[in-house]
């Protein structure tokens, strides 16, 4: 059973340890993930299926991390004392692989360190869940149809499973806000992210799904993917969008959407 879903962004600069003096600029964010927070914690998860964009890259191949042992360390951006440890479910991630092995390209994985763009909802998300189990997921360089699909079959063995499943997509919007932008600036980047949260809150999956690939590319996003598995994921349930908070002080577009199930 599907009982929570979620967009969040993944800006290490909401690491306290990380961030300091920078946290302040992003307070709707922190807020907005200190509630969902609250919304995860009481829908009693037995597991959470984490999709990131900076998952290991393999190509046409979506991926599952299969490593026991999951663990999240933000040393790469100078913190030293933040660690985190989940334990895998290893048996759902087998059952994903097996059922998608004659429609659809996947390989298993064994990364002991998740990458940020999981370490940073986890952090936020996951820490009072003792014991929560986490399924670690990547996306493929595959058309976004492919990855709709993929969210369709991942959908049908949560239905099997007897679980309760949450689902949090990690991805930032445009990269390429501001004239300062780390990526560098595009004029279109706005009209990109201002066009994605209005179609995810009207629910039109298709106009996603056929989104200008060249705005897509203009925008310099990493989320567009993630989202679409997780939408494959809850498209046939009576969900609500919720935008909660969407900031850019730095120049990316963070978003945290809530999808009430």
């Amino acid at each position: 059973m599907i009982i929570f879903a979620c967009f969040v962004p993944h800006p290490p600069l909401i690491i306290p340890e990380v961030g300091k003096e920078n946290l302040a600029k992003l307070e709707d964010t922190v807020k907005t993930l200190n509630h969902l927070e609250r919304e995860l914690y009481a829908s009693k998860p037995d597991m959470i299926l984490l999709i990131s964009p900076h998952t290991s890259n393999y190509g046409n191949f979506f991926t599952i991390n299969q490593q026991p042992k999951l663990r999240v360390n933000f040393k790469d951006f100078g913190d030293l004392v933040t660690k985190l440890e989940f334990d895998n479910e290893l048996g759902f991630g087998y059952q994903i692989k097996e059922s998608c092995e004659d429609n659809l390209p996947i390989i298993l994985t064994a990364d002991e360190w998740l990458d940020y763009g999981s370490g940073v909802p986890l952090f936020y998300l996951a820490q009072h869940l003792p014991g929560i189990k986490v399924v670690s997921l990547g996306h493929a360089d595959l058309p976004l149809t492919s990855h709709l699909k993929f969210g369709e079959v991942i959908r049908k063995q949560i239905n099997l499973s007897g679980k309760r499943v949450a689902i949090i997509a990690s991805g930032d919007l445009s990269h390429k806000l501001h004239e300062d932008s780390p990526a560098g600036f595009s004029p279109r980047a706005q009209e990109f992210d201002q066009s994605v949260i209005k179609l995810i809150n009207e629910k039109k999956i298709d106009e996603l799904l056929h989104f200008d690939p060249e705005l897509v590319k203009d925008a310099g996003e990493c989320g567009l993917k993630p989202l679409m598995i997780l939408l494959g994921i809850i498209k046939e349930l009576n969900y609500e969008p919720e935008k909660l908070s969407y900031q850019a002080p730095f120049g990316i577009g963070y978003l945290v959407e809530n999808f009430k199930v």
